[in-house]
């Protein structure tokens, strides 16, 4: 774990967040699957997330937006929030589970539509613990003094592999939810070495703990030259559900330990985004009862590594001095755990 106390102060100095389209939600998404008010009831009662924004057109199925232009866009915000241009930057990373193509990397399109050149970039491939890994890398590249203001984004676009006219009623289950979990989006933030308003970083850690674990999660890249008869996204949904909040109540133990915060310190957890009951669960499992819940996921649906960002935009609007806040992301594919920690100073 990156243990920041003492180091170089590190500030969030903005976020930017880009959804695509208007909310779609659960009725109107049972509606276009051929699956009428059930599927809303069912979402409503096992889900429990009532919104999601896709970057395809849900009638027709064409896609409408990429993860470049939200990503584009998010980075637009994130600057224009933190008052700097594009030419402040120097250091990008982006972590996405979900890019728009394998070369060129998203990132290095986002830096072209920004007017960023001549600097450092990164993309990580990675589940929803990308967000925090490209916030970790980050940080490391800012403390080794070569760099002073570093974007991080992160996103993901899953609409892309839904067929809009499927036979969804034929679906199993653990394919069902996947329509309902997932939502597009972007985010990006600052991060400077810069005196700036925004909350200082005290630690991030991301840690793989998948050795002899099958995947929770899986996603293929289908080529021109290879086809397959499953579906392209599979997830294994109740081991999700056991391993998620047990995972996400360790890496939060962990920030705590490594930065010697008690429980009574914390004013807000940001905790995992699966779904809206998943995170109900997940919150219970971690304790701190006493901490204010930062989530977004029931009207965002789960948008991946654009998640953190949605939250981290939520709580720079209510952070005040002194508070203090942990935020932890589990990227259930091979099973990775994350997490960091912010002081409003």
């Amino acid at each position: 774990m990156l243990v920041l106390n003492g180091c170089p102060v590190l500030r969030v100095a903005s976020v930017g967040t880009a959804a695509p389209g208007p909310r779609i939600d659960n009725a109107t998404l049972g509606r276009r699957m051929g699956l009428g008010p059930a599927l809303g009831q069912w979402a409503e009662a096992f889900i429990g997330t009532r919104f999601r924004h896709l970057a395809v057109d849900l009638e027709s199925g064409e896609p409408r937006f990429s993860l470049a232009d939200l990503g584009e866009t998010a980075g637009r915000r994130a600057l224009a929030a933190a008052g700097l241009e594009p030419s402040d930057v120097d250091v990008m990373v982006m972590g996405t589970a979900m890019p728009d193509m394998l070369m060129p990397t998203t990132v290095n399109v986002i830096a072209d539509r920004l007017g960023i050149d001549q600097v450092p970039t990164y993309q990580l491939q990675s589940g929803c613990s990308g967000a925090v890994q490209a916030l970790s890398l980050a940080a490391s590249l800012l403390l080794s003094g070569g760099h002073r203001t570093a974007l991080v984004l992160g996103g993901d676009v899953s609409a892309k592999l839904v067929d809009p006219d499927m036979d969804a009623a034929a679906l199993p289950p653990a394919q069902l939810v996947n329509l309902l979990l997932f939502g597009d989006g972007a985010g990006a933030l600052v991060l400077s070495t810069d005196p700036s308003p925004g909350p200082a970083l005290r630690a991030v850690f991301t840690r793989l703990v998948g050795l002899g674990r099958e995947p929770g999660q899986t996603l293929d890249w289908y080529g021109a030259s290879r086809r397959f008869d499953g579906p392209p996204v599979s997830e294994d949904y109740k081991a999700i559900e056991e391993a998620v909040p047990v995972l996400a109540a360790e890496s939060a133990e962990e920030l705590l330990d490594g930065l010697e915060w008690k429980h009574g310190d914390l004013s807000y957890v940001l905790p995992p985004q699966l779904s809206g009951r998943m995170t109900a669960r997940i919150r219970e499992r971690m304790g701190m009862p006493e901490a204010r819940e930062v989530s977004c996921v029931e009207e965002t649906g789960n948008n991946g590594n654009a998640l953190v960002f949605f939250q981290l935009e939520r709580l720079l609007s209510r952070l005040a001095s002194g508070d203090r806040a942990v935020g932890v992301a589990i990227e259930s594919s091979k099973w990775i755990k994350s997490g960091f920690a912010l002081e409003a100073v």
